[in-house]
């Protein structure tokens, strides 16, 4: 009998985080490796979930979700943003913004269609895109991280349905300046191309790097499916509440899919993401000024192991070359560092479709108490 997962997504099956938290468990390493934080949300926003439990909020929500929280992302995009956003018909909440990503994908794109990504992605997209049986077209970053202008434009044809865009980007915590998000612009309106902007990282920039949705540039508010995120935005990647605003006709679409995946989801935790989004910018900018507070101490750490840094602008990532401790492949490397040091890390080749563009290049999370940042930088000293 012929193996029963479709040729599409074999080339999905175990999961690199998957593979590196079973090692940090098996070696009782510090786990770097996967973007998750090792602290709990604000505490207002933990309550208002327990109440929602105790109110009876137990059962399915509404399929787009309930009216509070898209309300809530409709004032968040108006006040941060300036983007008008009518609650009844533009904000979908999902399951996630893996499920946005996915369902996007595979409402928007036709099997044969070509979609631009920026490389390294998040190894979600492939999948994604596999799904809907479109075409991947990756365009790499260059050395430096700033996007590639000729070839981003030699990506892109008649074929391209659909570019998705990450910024703050993972897993090199670039912010896309307003200038490559106008060559992004400008080639999707060129050649008839939706836009799927994932910006679960849109609070957390740092420097003074400021982020700029691709939705508010000229032209772009029309074919632009924005996605968001409480559980980076409000440390609370358990919940799994995403959400995706943009014009009527693109969410409708989006929902179209949504609905045949989850339905809905998180009853109790909806309330909760609407009253964080209700609470104002401070609970933001606290987690800001602390995540590049840690980023600066793995950033010294990292230094003085010996791994040459890209300091990140955004997310919770910082990408080190391991190259000056003679490290040739990444993916080796990580695999034998539980062991070695006791630290988890992730190769930054696995988000690429040429590894050895990256092939030194390894990727740390910072999104971690001080006391367990210290203890992966002592650790990492050994090397």
């Amino acid at each position: 009998m012929d193996q029963p997962l479709v040729s599409r997504m074999r080339p999905y099956g175990e999961t690199i985080f998957a593979r590196m938290t079973a090692l940090a468990t098996a070696h009782d390493a510090v786990n770097l490796g996967q973007g998750f934080p090792d602290t709990d949300g604000p505490a207002e926003v933990l309550e208002a979930a327990r109440e929602a439990i105790s109110d009876g909020h137990n059962q399915y929500p509404p399929g787009p979700g309930i009216p509070s929280l898209r309300e809530a992302v409709a004032s968040h995009q108006q006040e941060r943003y300036g983007l008008g956003v009518d609650p009844d018909g533009e904000v979908l909440v999902t399951t996630g913004a893996t499920e946005a990503i996915a369902s996007a994908l595979l409402a928007l794109v036709e099997p044969g269609d070509e979609v631009v990504v920026i490389e390294p992605y998040y190894d979600s997209y492939a999948a994604g895109i596999s799904l809907a049986g479109g075409i991947r077209r990756a365009v790499p970053l260059r050395r430096d991280l700033t996007l590639d202008r000729e070839a981003l434009t030699a990506a892109f044809s008649e074929r391209t349905r659909a570019v998705l865009v990450n910024t703050p980007h993972n897993p090199t915590g670039r912010v896309l300046t307003r200038e490559e998000l106008g060559l992004v612009a400008d080639l999707a309106r060129r050649h008839d191309a939706w836009v799927i902007s994932d910006e679960v990282y849109e609070h957390m920039t740092f420097d003074g790097a400021g982020h700029v949705p691709i939705a508010t540039l000229p032209g772009m508010w029309e074919r632009t499916v924005t996605i968001g995120s409480a559980g980076k935005s409000f440390s609370v990647t358990g919940w799994k509440v995403g959400w995706v605003s943009g014009p009527r006709e693109l969410v409708t679409a989006v929902r179209t899919v949504k609905q045949f995946l989850t339905y809905t989801s998180g009853a109790p935790f909806q309330p909760a993401v609407a009253r964080a989004l209700s609470m104002g910018p401070a609970p933001l900018e606290e987690l800001t000024a602390s995540l590049q507070s840690r980023r600066d101490l793995l950033v010294e750490g990292l230094l003085g192991a010996g791994l040459d840094v890209s300091v990140p602008e955004g997310t919770y990532f910082v990408v080190a070359d391991a190259a000056p401790l003679g490290v040739t492949d990444a993916t080796s490397w990580c695999l034998e560092l539980p062991e070695r040091v006791g630290v988890v890390a992730v190769p930054v080749s696995v988000f690429c479709d040429d590894p050895s563009r990256t092939a030194s290049l390894v990727r740390f999370a910072f999104c971690k108490r001080e006391p367990v940042l210290e203890e992966a930088c002592r650790r990492l000293a050994r090397l």
